[in-house]
């Protein structure tokens, strides 16, 4: 049972630390296109701008919607609902897991921070705008945070949903459908490019496929170090 658990333990730091490598290669790519203002890529986030803008124009009531729902799912709720998780864990007793929860989003959030100050990529610019957002637009802070808070939801609830398909499939549908659709909708609004999105979207995986890799490091390291006390 003990080398059972010992190489389930295994199996998930590699996997967490594959990911993690798997994830940021990407997101180079697309950050290094970003910067050098690579011909097709802005030539794909322009045409979906201006399609889905022209698509908005028409749809004042799809404007609407599309802003209430990215008001719904702004980061700032994302880290509200992660503090909610954190103290419901910790009434479990998963301190770990909640410190883990905690260190997740902080870091994410700040990485985005940063990374839009280290690009600095204006938004897209219309002459009849029907959204306005400030700061820089790479990576999007929307994307990020969705697909962060929502990779942190899964990886914590998921595991408590076993023998209960439906609310696995529930569970599942909006981890994955919720970034989505914000995502989508931050183009339709005209605030962000694609590739802010999906850049965003990469690398707050990156980030949960890093912090998981620690936490699974770091575990095993106490439960080596409590064996080595122990004998």
């Amino acid at each position: 049972m003990r080398r059972d658990q010992e190489h389930a333990l295994e199996v998930r730091l590699a996997v967490a630390a594959g990911g993690a490598v798997v994830l940021l290669v990407p997101f180079a790519v697309i950050a290094a296109m970003v910067v050098g203002d690579v011909d097709w890529l802005h030539a794909l986030d322009e045409d979906a701008s201006v399609a889905m803008h022209d698509v908005a124009l028409g749809h004042p009531a799809l404007v609407d919607f599309m802003a209430a729902w990215c008001l719904a799912f702004d980061p700032w709720v994302w880290r509200l609902g992660a503090l909610a998780l954190i103290v419901w864990l910790v009434r479990r007793g998963s301190r770990p897991l909640a410190w883990w929860v905690g260190v997740t989003m902080v870091a994410g959030g700040l990485l985005g921070v940063l990374l839009k100050l280290l690009f600095e990529r204006h938004r897209p610019s219309f002459l009849d705008p029907v959204a306005m957002a400030a700061g820089y637009s790479f990576p999007s802070g929307h994307a990020l945070n969705n697909a962060l808070g929502a990779a942190v939801f899964l990886l914590v609830l998921l595991p408590m949903t076993r023998g209960r398909p439906r609310r696995r499939l529930a569970l599942l549908a909006a981890g994955i459908g919720i970034p989505l659709v914000t995502g989508v909708f931050r183009v339709g609004l005209g605030v962000h490019w694609v590739s802010d999105v999906v850049g965003g979207w990469i690398f707050g995986l990156a980030v949960v496929a890093a912090t998981t890799t620690a936490f699974l490091a770091r575990r095993r390291r106490r439960k080596a170090l409590t064996e080595a006390m122990a004998r």
